[in-house]
């Protein structure tokens, strides 16, 4: 350390605060919070750095800079404030600028809704944002078919519009517009349907249901009922958008959800914002962990941050574990059962399909990609969404409806990873049943690599035609992974291609290398499993023939199919090697058995 920086730290107070690490340039390098700055700084000088990030880091440090805080909420915003005004290197954390859109109820008379993607300090209201921009555009449009919202950009001042400046437009003739701008509506009736318009986007439906149901009695009592069924063909569609809207608890208390799943790379999050059971905002992602040693120190720091970024303010936060805010505002609950434990496994699932889908996304090389035309032609040929790096085939294989086996063979940049093959004994089907054979070990097969979090391949081949294709579709849709991977069929006759929900198959060009590569792939499954039928055959065979020797038990004949497979291999090594492994006594009577039935 310098001598500056070693007065610095002196200097530290022990109160709450933020502090800033600056290298030689005054070029800010780190952010972080602490209960006690002058312990925390300490600590990075006076222990052992077992991280090469960290130690790097200390390298670099030139002189530090602090702000001491009331509370530990006040240091959690100001760090956030900091890590995105100085982008510092090291912080990894909350460096997500990515610009969701916002709605916005613009501040001018007779206000404009529409979305953007920067906020501008005008006055005008802002919600989101909103990282699902499919679902803010139907909120927009239901905003728009219900209250005729103005979409032009008219200066609608009181002056201007009693001076006659502006025509009805064409929005007004195709009744998407009331026509403020020639005092067709009222500057009253149009506030009331944006004081609608933003309990909606807030999420506050049903109160505004039952407020509309008030005032359409109402009018029906004074016989207006004209007036009457627009405010109960506007309660329709309120209801029906209701009905479409993510609705998972039937509670109507308003509360976040936070959920996470950690590996040696990365934290992957998912966050939602619930209001009378009704998913309003939700946000999955994943973040590389920052330089605090505790994991309730990255957890809390993203906590805070989505709450800020999404303008929740509410109190009740349930999570999949413990985490200690040490802010008595907030509550952090982790619920075992009943209809908030629903809600975590279904944040869960956001957060293990986001895992299973970036780690797939990650194992592509662009290199790989460019340097292999083979996998490129195969992409354009089955016209896939992205190159199938990782493709997996299987095959079936019985005899006379016994010991049926399947196989499961891993290609991996156009190449066999023999490593990755996979062998499946048939455990629900009876019989020469291969449709129900194929539904199960695909099942089986994905299943297993879900559960892992393995990645799913970009492509499956079936050997087998229109059948075999259909049972192997089955058990997608039951793993809901269908449309997710690409799959095709390859019927052994013709070499046709079945593709789902195609009635005929495709004929290949028999010299392109998209078909030899698919041959080649159902010729290995077909290798690879039928190379262990013939053993499992066989050492049926062999158990058969030693279930019939008297004194032979099952342990005994477990031992002789581990170490010798086949009757002629016993044989072979004969009786002094056999007794070494089963005994004296066991291993006579073996051999007396092979002398009889020889003669």
């Amino acid at each position: 350390m310098t001598i500056l920086l070693t007065e610095q730290i002196k200097k530290l107070p022990t109160s709450p605060g933020v502090y800033r690490f600056l290298n030689d340039a005054g070029t800010t390098l780190y952010v972080g919070k602490a209960k006690n700055l002058k312990k925390r700084v300490q600590s990075y000088f006076n222990r052992d750095l077992y991280s090469f990030k960290t130690k790097h880091l200390v390298s670099q440090i030139s002189s530090v800079q602090y702000t001491i805080v009331e509370t530990e909420l006040d240091a959690l915003l100001l760090e956030n404030s900091l890590i995105k005004t100085y982008q510092p290197k090291y912080n990894i954390l909350l460096k997500d600028d990515k610009t969701y859109p916002w709605i916005v109820i613009k501040n001018e008379p007779f206000p404009r809704i529409f979305y953007t993607r920067k906020k501008i300090k005008d006055g005008s209201r802002y919600f989101g944002p909103y990282p699902n921009v499919k679902t803010m555009q139907a909120l927009l449009k239901l905003l728009h078919d219900l209250f005729k919202f103005r979409t032009c950009s008219l200066d609608l001042s009181d002056k201007k519009i009693n001076e006659g400046k502006y025509k009805a437009c064409l929005e007004f003739h195709l009744k998407r517009c009331l026509a403020p701008c020639e005092q067709q509506q009222s500057k009253t009736s149009y506030q009331k349907g944006i004081q609608e318009a933003e309990q909606i986007i807030k999420g506050e439906i049903n109160p505004l249901i039952k407020s509309l149901a008030i005032e359409m009695l109402e009018h029906a009592s004074n016989f207006a009922f004209e007036k009457a069924q627009e405010i109960k063909d506007l309660i329709d569609q309120l209801k029906n958008f209701q009905s479409r809207s993510t609705i998972v608890s039937s509670f109507s208390s308003n509360l976040d959800v936070f959920t996470w799943y950690k590996t040696e790379e990365f934290i992957y999050i998912n966050f939602m914002v619930l209001k009378a059971g009704v998913v309003i905002h939700s946000y999955t992602s994943h973040v590389v962990p920052g330089l605090e040693e505790q994991l309730v120190d990255n957890l809390r720091t993203i906590l805070f941050d989505l709450k800020q970024r999404f303008g929740s303010k509410n109190q009740l936060i349930i999570s999949n574990d413990e985490i200690d805010l040490d802010i008595e505002t907030f509550k952090i609950e982790v619920p075992q059962k009943g209809e908030k434990r629903q809600i975590i496994e279904l944040s869960l699932k956001n957060v293990q399909y986001h895992r299973l889908e970036f780690g797939k996304r990650k194992s592509i090389s662009i290199e790989d990609v460019k340097s292999d035309d083979l996998l490129n032609e195969l992409q354009k040929t089955f016209k896939l969404s992205t190159v199938p790096l990782h493709i997996e085939c299987f095959d079936n294989s019985n005899f006379q409806g016994t010991n049926a086996v399947s196989a499961c063979v891993v290609f991996k940049n156009g190449k066999p990873s023999k490593k990755d093959y996979r062998h499946f004994n048939v455990k629900t089907v009876e019989g020469p049943d291969d449709f129900s054979t194929m539904r199960e070990v695909v099942y089986r097969r994905y299943k297993r690599l879900i559960d892992e979090g393995e990645t799913l391949p970009e492509l499956i081949v079936i050997d087998g035609g229109k059948g075999q294709l259909s049972a192997a579709l089955e058990a997608l849709d039951s793993l809901g992974i269908r449309g997710k991977v690409a799959i095709v069929g390859i019927a052994k006759k013709l070499e046709e291609i079945f593709f789902p929900g195609d009635q005929f198959p495709i004929l290949l060009n028999r010299r392109t290398k998209s078909l030899k590569l698919i041959q080649f792939m159902r010729n290995e499954a077909h290798r690879f499993g039928i190379t262990h039928h013939r053993n499992k055959r066989s050492k049926s065979a062999v158990s058969s023939e030693l279930d019939q020797i008297s004194g032979i038990g099952e342990k005994t004949k477990q031992l002789l199919l581990n170490e010798y497979k086949t009757i002629s291999n016993i044989k072979k090594f004969g009786l002094e090697e056999v007794t070494k492994k089963i005994g004296q006594s066991k291993a006579t009577i073996l051999f007396n058995y092979f002398t009889s039935t020889e003669n």
